[in-house]
């Protein structure tokens, strides 16, 4: 390294934090500097240190500790659950049934005091008759008037931070498990101190002077320029990667989406995400048995519990429809048809119920229309599922519409997304017939994105619609899944900024 090269390129905050710490000596730290030297904050020493670091003139040195405070200073005065239920049983001479000591703490608060005490081993409990009987043990007699290692801990953070070697790690996992009962910081420690490189700089005799680091338009209409200090640049030096600002890859997604149903004629519509089940399900002509229907499948809301249809017409034209098929040429689903299942308030579950509501209101051709938009589904979350995630519909009404048109506008679609191999293969839905689901070759393999049909006569006949409707549902999330090679849907939805940044496919 050359030294007289290096030096000519340091900053002037560069330049006194070297010419500091060669005149002290010392290993100091951060906040040190700033005090004895002058600077204005840490952030500037740290700036100046990290670039004279990557110069190899000094060395930072980092540690990190952790601490725990109280965060609830009521415990101290009313004690854990399970020392009030100590008492408790010492008042009644150690034993009491569950239901009394129910009785003796707040709502609820007798379960989480039991489940300590037990797991403590300071309490057991034993049947009796019909009851269940909590009775302290030898362990839990002797803990009556001393206190718990818990509760040592948590005396100690209430005079101040607790450093975590200062109490043993169990204790500290246990009460991090207590909801909201402490709550933990980082201090972080840095110590700087100059490398032989920095220590030969610094002895080469270091000028501290003011450096221009920047022409101004008036350095150089008053001509101090030519008098002027220019900073010497090194364009090898290391440099920190800057990223720009970009969208989230799923709105960039979503927005080329829009881009290419625009561009084949399309508007985009939407609607609330709290449905009545009428428009969610029964305008489709799905059975009121049909799983989907069920707690297990479906979000319910308990406010509003209901949301009424106020269209009788309506209501008796889908009911006549369920029951007997109502002049469609279809047998309907049979049994009776319960307004009181239709009228049950859900989180909607598909994005059809946008194209249907929007039929209702214009049924004459030509419609083309589309949705992106969120669907709520109970499922449990893991790699290939969400309760809720984004459904891509469309629909189209014309005249002259056919299943043709319908392989046409999804083949189109997903050749303009970017895949070349797609194939179409029949499939069922509740309320299209015929019907498709479409897939394309991906990483050696087919895989499924979607499906579409033509909607029956049972889901079109309530509206006077007698032109075929084409229309489809396409997975959001899948397709970003492979367009980007994600193995784990999860991943699209955490906030990693290092992931955003780093990954050139995003």
């Amino acid at each position: 390294m050359n030294i007289s090269d290096v030096l000519e390129g340091l900053s002037y905050n560069e330049r006194r934090l070297l010419i500091f710490l060669g005149d002290t000596g010392e290993e100091l730290r951060a906040e040190e500097i700033v005090d004895r030297a002058g600077f204005q904050n840490e952030v500037e020493v740290m700036n100046s240190a990290s670039w004279l670091a990557n110069k190899g003139l000094l060395n930072i040195k980092e540690t990190t500790q952790k601490f725990y405070s109280l965060n609830r200073e009521d415990v101290l005065a009313s004690g854990l659950p399970e020392r009030r239920a100590l008492d408790a049983l010492s008042e009644k001479g150690g034993s009491m049934p569950l239901e009394q000591l129910a009785q003796s703490l707040p709502a609820g608060e007798d379960k989480i005091a039991i489940g300590w005490l037990r797991r403590k081993g300071l309490a057991d409990i034993v049947k009796k008759d019909d009851s269940k009987i909590l009775s302290l043990t030898s362990k839990g007699q002797e803990q009556l008037n001393s206190p718990m290692e818990d509760e040592k801990a948590l005396a100690l953070m209430a005079s101040g931070p607790l450093p975590e070697g200062g109490v043993e790690a169990s204790i500290l996992k246990d009460l991090r498990g207590r909801q909201d009962l402490i709550v933990e910081s980082v201090h972080t420690e840095r110590r700087i101190a100059l490398t032989d490189s920095g220590r030969q700089a610094w002895g080469s005799g270091i000028e501290l002077k003011k450096e221009v680091g920047q022409i101004t338009p008036e350095l150089i209409q008053t001509g101090g320029w030519k008098a002027a200090d220019l900073r010497r640049y090194d364009v090898q030096t290391y440099a920190p990667s800057v990223y720009p600002a970009k969208k989230h890859p799923l709105t960039r997604l979503g927005n080329d989406i829009r881009d290419i149903f625009t561009q084949m004629g399309f508007t985009e519509i939407d609607e609330e995400y709290v449905q009545p089940a009428f428009w969610n399900l029964d305008v489709l002509f799905t059975p009121q048995d049909h799983p989907a229907r069920e707690l297990q499948d479906t979000f319910y809301l308990s406010r509003p519990e209901r949301l009424p249809v106020d269209d009788e017409e309506l209501v008796a034209t889908v009911k006549a429809i369920h029951e007997n098929g109502g002049g469609t040429g279809s047998r309907g689903w049979g049994g009776e048809w319960s307004r009181d299942a239709a009228e049950l308030a859900l989180l909607r579950t598909h994005t059809t119920v946008n194209t249907i509501r929007h039929l209702s209101r214009l049924p004459e051709p030509p419609v083309k229309v589309f949705s992106l938009s969120r669907i709520f589904r109970k499922e449990s979350i893991d790699a290939t599922h969400l309760p809720e995630f984004t459904q891509i519909e469309g629909i189209i009404v014309d005249e002259n519409a056919d299943f043709d048109m319908l392989i046409s506008v999804v083949k189109d679609f997903y050749s303009r997304m970017g895949f070349q191999q797609i194939r179409i293969r029949p499939a069922y839905f509740p309320y299209t017939e015929p019907s498709l689901e479409v897939e394309v070759f991906f990483n050696g393999k087919w895989m499924e994105l979607g499906g579409a049909g033509i909607f029956r006569p049972e889901v079109v006949a309530p509206f006077g619609i007698h032109n075929p409707v084409l229309a489809w549902g396409f997975g959001f999330e899948r397709l970003a899944m492979l367009k980007w090679d994600i193995r784990d849907i999860r991943d699209l939805y955490i906030s990693d900024l290092e992931l955003l940044r780093k990954n050139p496919t995003f």
